[in-house]
């Protein structure tokens, strides 16, 4: 489509254009370096966790990995983890705008085949359209993405990737010096009617303890579609919060505790992705997550670095219906819960075999037990079994630098192999146990011939273990009045979904080009991913003349389909100078069943996301125009399913004075999808919003 293609020529006059407007003052004054240290946190470069459990910058890592950081997310003002997370390549959320559908995918991959950890905790909760993540964008302090096979290190579920996110801690409201803090702040946005306030309060009375306390309200109605209808029946009521501790026990022992709530009563159709139904139902979203963990980090004992995380998450929703238009009678309620109780245990040892070369490993066991609990006014639910899963697995990985590799190459060379093993078993009554084991390689490796380039690539497997949905179904699927029956047919039979994925990249890192503290980063890849067994739901419904109505029954049941493979590119860049900052990746996937041909996967079109922010040190404030660009779909199995390109534009401001009588006051404005421009993501009926007009200010007051 013209309009994807001209998106280079946009970022182009854009990048023009920032720099013509910031140069010139940049120049022109003296004094205006030491106002531009104060946006030096744009210039930072992004150290990863989760790719590792070790600190590691993205850039080194064989792999592609995306972290964002705190700034980012207020610029962003989210309204749920779409807003947060879905502008990262290969990263879509599908669902529909109602954020009680959204479900996130990585590199055609969702559901269970996606590991989430909220501090650590695994969020299990699955369901066909009841959304997946139940955490308010309030509370969080930062957010990484892991893609491509990672179960060496996360075992079930880390097929297509890793979220983890992180909440915020008394640090991120009192700076050094401080003993209480206090944050409070009032925003909205125009598309959906939303309001929401956030209060936060932080303490540390002396150096070893530090106390957190935070909840947010947001309340939203009927979502204005870029397509000019309205998506009504649409209503969330939410109440979320986080009180967090860490103390410090002794010389280098650290103990930190939380408590995570996330409550959402919302009015709504009982599937709440895509345009829904004209049925309502009341629904009690619930997400209670509990966490304690203690490490110990001594510079002086570099073998001895363990961390230890003991946690319980509960998820749930419970849906009760107000009228008699949906598929079950008014007054009907449905409950699904599930209930992770987990444990992680790590250790971090450091070596440094010579003045060339560097090692570490990191080795440990993990386990958890998930347990569904299903109810139909007050009985068993049939679509969703009582049942329970056992996981266990230990790991081990190393990380070996090297410095002039060898002796005679130039350079650094980075090579991380790890292997897990993992041990479940799934259980429901009335049914047979399904159990297996799996073993999880990997290894990656990037050599970094100059301080500025980069060559990378990986190999890994991964499996998932079938989920209590796809084992223990029954029950009605459907029924077709006048004509039949079409009932869930369990098959504990199921086995694990496994992938091989390989990788190669490379990527460019220059400082100091224009400017003494500008950079310009660049990284990209290209993965091939094999599945084996992949799990796939089969819908047998027979017709005249195999059958005659009323007697036409069919079954559903899910079964292995012997081979799949996806394939894509990822690209992500950012020019970083004191007065603006340029940011852009890119995207594309495809994916089939190599029997029968057929697409297969959570795919998506070519996409690209720019970002340009201009940056006034002077006024304590910031200026920036985002753009969106997708390309046409037609890699589909139905004519229905295609989707026309789309180019969308966001603005955005933000003014924080940084001394004076306003200092700790911060209000943010922006305006997202300016054009009102109409477009869907792939596999969802419902367009997504429109014109929306979104601010907040807030004010932090330290003492």
């Amino acid at each position: 489509m013209k309009d994807f293609h001209r998106v280079c020529l946009t970022a182009t006059g854009l990048g023009l254009c920032l720099a013509t407007s910031a140069l010139a003052p940049a120049l022109a004054q003296d004094g205006g370096q030491e106002q531009l240290a104060a946006v030096e946190e744009f210039n930072l470069d992004p150290v990863s966790i989760t790719a590792t459990r070790n600190p590691v910058a993205a850039f080194d890592y064989p792999g592609m990995v995306s972290v964002v950081d705190r700034e980012e997310i207020e610029r962003r003002q989210p309204s749920s983890m779409d807003d947060v997370l879905g502008y990262l390549p290969g990263v879509q959320f599908t669902g529909g705008p109602r954020r009680t559908g959204e479900m996130p995918s990585i590199r055609g991959f969702s559901g269970a085949d996606l590991v989430i950890l909220l501090d650590g905790a695994r969020q299990n909760f699955l369901s066909g359209h009841s959304g997946r993540l139940f955490v308010d964008p309030s509370l969080l302090r930062e957010a990484e993405v892991l893609r491509g096979s990672s179960s060496s290190l996360y075992g079930s579920g880390a097929t297509g990737g890793v979220i983890e996110l992180r909440t915020i801690g008394p640090d991120d409201i009192l700076d050094p010096g401080d003993t209480i803090g206090l944050r409070t702040g009032l925003g909205g946005q125009s598309v959906n009617r939303e309001w929401h306030a956030t209060t936060t309060a932080a303490a540390r009375p002396d150096e070893n303890v530090g106390l957190l306390a935070s909840v947010t309200r947001r309340a939203s109605g009927q979502i204005e579609l870029g397509d000019g209808n309205t998506l009504t029946n649409t209503n969330d009521d939410i109440v979320s919060g986080l009180l967090k501790t860490d103390v410090t026990l002794g010389d280098h022992h650290n103990l930190e505790a939380s408590a995570m709530f996330f409550n959402n009563d919302a009015r709504e159709p009982i599937n709440g992705q895509g345009p829904g139904g004209q049925d309502k139902v009341e629904k009690d979203i619930r997400n209670r997550t509990f966490r304690l963990s203690y490490s110990y980090d001594n510079p002086d004992a570099p073998l001895l670095n363990p961390q230890v995380t003991a946690y319980y998450a509960e998820n749930s929703v419970e849906d009760l219906r107000l009228d008699d238009l949906g598929a079950g009678p008014e007054g009907e309620r449905l409950f699904r819960r599930i209930e992770t109780l987990g444990f992680r245990g790590e250790n971090h040892s450091h070596f440094q075999f010579s003045e060339s070369t560097d090692v570490t490993f990191t080795y440990g066991v993990e386990a958890h037990r998930d347990t569904q609990t299903g109810r139909a006014n007050g009985g068993s639910r049939d679509a969703v079994p009582d049942a329970e899963s056992d996981y266990a697995g230990a790991f081990l990985q190393g990380e070996f630098s090297f410095r002039e590799p060898l002796g005679v190459l130039p350079g650094k060379f980075l090579v991380i192999p790890g292997l897990r093993y993992d041990y479940y078993k799934s259980s429901s009554e009335g049914a047979e146990d399904n159990e297996d084991t799996a073993l999880s390689p990997r290894i990656g490796a990037s050599y970094l011939p100059t301080d500025w380039s980069l060559l990378f690539a990986s190999y890994g497997e991964a499996f998932r273990a079938p989920t209590f949905g796809e084992l223990y179904p029954s029950g009605v699927h459907f029924q077709i009045p006048g004509f039949g029956v079409n009932n869930f047919v369990p098959n504990p039979d199921l086995k694990p979904q496994k992938t091989r994925t390989v990788e190669v990249g490379a990527g460019l890192d220059f400082e100091g080009i224009f400017e003494e503290r500008d950079r310009f980063q660049i990284k990209g890849s290209r993965y091939w991913t094999k599945g084996q067994d992949f799990i796939d739901v089969e819908v047998i419904q027979p017709g005249p003349p195999a059958c005659f109505p009323p007697n036409c029954n069919g079954t559903t049941q899910n079964v292995n389909v012997a081979d799949a493979k996806l394939s894509g590119n990822e690209i992500e860049a950012s020019y970083d100078h004191p007065r603006f900052r340029l940011a852009a990746n890119y995207a594309d996937i495809d994916g089939e069943n190599e029997d029968t041909g057929e697409k297969l996967g959570v795919l998506f079109p070519r996409r690209v996301n720019l970002d340009g922010t201009l940056k006034l040190p002077e006024f304590d404030s910031f200026m920036g125009w985002r753009i969106l660009a997708a390309d046409d779909f037609d890699k589909v199995n139905t004519e229905a399913e295609e989707r026309d390109g789309y180019v969308v534009h966001d603005v955005y401001a933000g003014w924080a004075p940084q001394e004076g009588p306003l200092e700790g006051l911060r209000i943010d404005v922006g305006i997202d999808n300016i054009f009102d421009k109409t477009y869907a993501q792939t596999y969802t009926d419902a367009a997504e919003p429109g014109r929306n007009f979104k601010g907040m200010v807030s004010y932090t007051l330290t003492w």
